[in-house]
């Protein structure tokens, strides 16, 4: 005998306690989301009940056994025709929190059929009640009698037998006695509405009754599981479920069917554009029983495109039957479900370019995001998507056959520096600005080969625009010098070039990462000697000026070369800075500001000497 059985040789072995009303609260606090799910828990137990019944019955007819709803303010009764339970199964299963019948060695082989496998579905009612009364016949045990179980809030239970006239058919009853406070969940109009949205595709028949004749919950099957008379009604039909379901006329309607774990159902492609990154929940049914409105894990990231409803056989739920348990299985139907959207995409693209284009015109950004990481995505798609060039909005693949070089900005600012100018000199240009634009653009090649991509740059823009003549050049070097000295404060350059259109007086170059370096290096030399000043000084640069480039075509550049006082040449200089850095679009800085303010007012001053 070791130290450790010698130790515990005197212990006696203790049965755990459960305080039942501690657990009942941890279930309506942690694991369950709405006292609702009692109905959806009731309904589970009677589904895998009368799936029990039909392995005794295979031969019996598909509407031979059924579940029967009764709500009507005093009492909520679910009634099924299923496997039932003798006085054994109660003891056994009803009175042992945690024990499900599903996991009985007798039926172990059939648990993949079963919804519930967890043994605590029966404990949901006490969110809604103080007492749970079953009444339940053995279907195993024809013989046997039928049985009553009163399971109550404070953790106590009885146990009766009945004569068989209490219950002359197998199968069984449970009844709800509502507390006042879950009044709102077991009227009859919402234990109607309850089941309809739990049980809507459910396979056996359910019906409802309020005293009156019974109703049926599920009166049609899943639409996918219909036939129709031709492939257009059967589209029709599953866009208007989608619609009915979702709220939204989709674009399109996806059918979505994997055999291999009795999947099936319908993405539905959202007709507006949703946020990037935004993941929709996608309704989840589990052998018809609805699991969850907000799965969102039942596919990829990137296809917030789509809304989905399922079918599912082989997903395993959670212990809450309100979400799915990750498994391998779960990644494989994700994967399996993204093949399905990517293969939809490629038949667009090859089939229906009307239906692409709506598509990728609500959607470009998440296709976008989806082909910078995707391959095979960026192959299929990349030629179709639109883009904002200097021929307008264009998709590349069509912008790629009129430009042998497609130049990209960096940024929308410099893009609209640049547009107008490089479309007159004839360059094709590409706003890279925009999120993946610049990276997509540059993977041109790698589907079309013959393409070439390059980005922008000031050297690329002003060696495509014309100098001047030698005599104009004299002519301006002195305007151009006051210029000059005039934007010095900029770190900026002046040049003189003649370019289309003429309307445009001046162009600045200039670009983010330049106007950066040289805030940091002014920073550096007001620092200059302190610490801050050091660290500015190590990580300083020599960043390239920015480039005003006045326009020899435009009268008013004209003019203002000829201009012989300086003071005049000076202010009409940073006029034409101030202008341009408008049109550029940028923010300006402060002394920006200042400067087309200044400039603005001395040159009204000037006008109205002149007139005076």
């Amino acid at each position: 005998m070791t130290q450790h059985d010698t130790a515990n040789a005197g212990a006696a072995d203790r049965t755990f306690q459960v305080d039942l009303r501690g657990l009942v609260d941890l279930l309506s606090h942690h694991l369950y989301s709405s006292p609702r799910v009692y109905l959806r828990e009731l309904l589970q137990n009677a589904v895998d009940a009368l799936t029990a019944r039909r392995t005794l019955a295979p031969e019996a007819p598909a509407d031979a056994f059924g579940i029967r709803l009764y709500a009507d303010g005093s009492v909520v009764r679910v009634e099924d025709d299923g496997v039932g339970l003798t006085e054994a199964d109660v003891h056994t299963f009803l009175a042992t929190i945690g024990r499900s019948s599903k996991r009985a060695e007798r039926i172990a082989e059939q648990r993949a059929d079963f919804i519930g496998q967890f043994g605590i579905g029966l404990l949901s009612c006490f969110l809604v009640a103080d007492e749970i009364l079953v009444v339940s016949r053995s279907a195993r045990t024809p013989d046997a009698p039928a049985v009553e179980w009163r399971g109550r809030g404070d953790g106590s239970y009885s146990v009766r037998t009945l004569p068989a006239s209490a219950r002359p058919q197998p199968g069984t009853t449970v009844s709800l006695t509502p507390r006042a406070d879950a009044a709102e969940w077991t009227k009859p109009a919402q234990v109607r509405s309850l089941a309809r949205h739990f049980g809507s595709l459910l396979r056996h028949p359910v019906t409802f009754s309020d005293g009156g004749a019974p109703a049926p919950v599920n009166p049609e099957p899943a639409p996918w599981s219909r036939t129709y008379p031709t492939p257009g009604a059967r589209q029709r039909a599953l866009a208007a479920y989608g619609a009915d379901v979702f709220g939204f006329t989709p674009l399109d309607t996806i059918e979505l069917d994997l055999p291999a774990v009795g999947l099936k159902g319908i993405a539905c492609v959202l007709p507006e554009a949703v946020p990037a990154g935004r993941r929709h929940g996608h309704r989840v049914h589990v052998k018809g029983m609805l699991l969850s409105e907000q799965a969102e894990e039942i596919l990829p990231e990137w296809a917030f495109f789509v809304r989905c409803v399922v079918d599912a056989e082989s997903l395993r739920p959670t212990a809450s039957r309100e979400s799915l348990y990750e498994d391998d299985t779960l990644a494989a139907v994700r994967d399996a479900l993204a093949e399905r959207l990517r293969a939809w995409m490629a038949r667009a693209a090859a089939s229906d370019p009307e239906l692409l284009g709506r598509f990728l015109q609500a959607h470009h950004l998440a296709v976008k995001s989806l082909a910078v990481h995707d391959d095979e995505i960026l192959r299929m798609l990349l030629p179709w998507l639109p883009f904002e060039t200097t021929d307008g909005n264009t998709t590349l693949d069509e912008f790629a056959r009129t430009h042998a070089t497609v130049l990209v900005t960096s940024s929308v600012e410099e893009f609209r520096q640049v547009a107008a100018i490089a479309s007159a000199a004839g360059l094709g240009v590409v706003n890279g600005g925009y999120t993946y634009d610049r990276a997509l653009v540059h993977r041109l090649p790698e589907i079309r080969p013959e393409a070439s991509v390059a980005d922008l740059d000031p050297a690329t823009l002003t060696a495509h625009l014309d100098p001047v003549d030698r005599e104009s050049e004299l002519a301006a070097a002195s305007y151009l010098a006051t210029a000059r000295d005039a934007l010095a404060v900029f770190d900026c350059d002046v040049a003189l070039r003649t370019f289309q259109p003429a309307s445009a007086p001046a162009l600045l170059l200039d670009n983010r990462e330049a106007r950066h370096e040289r805030t940091r290096s002014q920073l550096a030399r007001e620092q200059d000697g302190g610490l801050w000043g050091d660290i500015l000084g190590a990580l300083r640069q020599e960043a390239p000026k920015a480039q005003l480039i006045l326009n020899q075509l435009n009268p008013l550049v004209r003019a203002a070369v000829a201009i012989t006082e300086p003071e005049l040449a000076r202010t009409s200089a940073e006029a034409l800075y101030g202008q341009a850095a408008m049109l550029s679009r940028r923010p300006l800085r402060p002394a920006e500001s200042s400067l087309i303010n200044r400039s603005f007012l001395d040159l009204l001053a000037h006008a109205l000497r002149k007139d005076s």
